[in-house]
């Protein structure tokens, strides 16, 4: 397979910082299953970027983008200090700067990284996916079985309590009962949840 320095990108008026192809999850449903790019994006990394690297692609006008979001192929949290170098870098700049995860960053880390990201990020985007460990172990079999879906929902408290504007996210797909289950994990960990329409093809 062909891999790219697809470090950053661009998806309506939204630059992406692609800072890793390692995942702790093996989803299903994920894109890089069934395609190469992302809306005609090569997102598999041929190595991945430093921090000066990334920040060599901002532009000078960082109002030229609505948000700056760590989202590529792979888990942005895997490389914590480098996304939170960059992070804190962009915030300074005036930018506003999200987060998309699946939650599991402390898990990885073996450490609360929600400190570190507090000076980083100002939203977070943790796709819950399921509605129960059983389910959610089976659509996205993560690295660290059952106790993944727990330790997810973890983080998100741990951040919403430092003052990240956290929430779950899952695809409508998962039917009216499933949501109104992850709404109700949703509430008990202090977030909301956003419901979004499944994304069946993307070049």
């Amino acid at each position: 397979m062909e891999k790219f320095e697809t470090f950053t990108y661009e998806i309506d008026g939204n630059l992406y910082i692609n800072l890793t192809s390692k995942c702790s999850n093996d989803c299903s449903f994920c894109v890089r299953n069934e395609h190469a790019s992302y809306f005609g994006h090569k997102l598999w990394l041929s190595r991945e970027p430093s921090a000066d690297e990334v920040l060599a692609r901002i532009p000078q006008d960082i109002s030229r983008y609505k948000e700056y979001v760590f989202c590529g192929f792979g888990e942005p949290t895997v490389r914590i200090d480098t996304l939170c170098e960059i992070g804190a870098e962009l915030k300074k700049r005036g930018a506003v700067v999200r987060l998309n995860t699946n939650g599991q960053g402390s898990m990885i880390a073996k450490r609360d990284i929600s400190a570190d990201l507090a000076r980083a990020v100002d939203k977070i985007n943790v796709s819950l996916n399921e509605a129960s460990a059983e389910d959610y172990v089976k659509l996205c079999k993560p690295a660290f079985g059952a106790a993944a879906f727990e330790g997810l929902q973890d983080f998100a408290k741990k951040c919403a309590a430092r003052g990240i504007d956290t929430w779950f996210s899952v695809v409508d797909i998962i039917g009216a009962e499933k949501i109104q289950k992850c709404r109700e994990i949703a509430a008990n960990c202090g977030v909301t949840l956003r419901v979004r329409p499944y994304i069946a093809d993307s070049d």
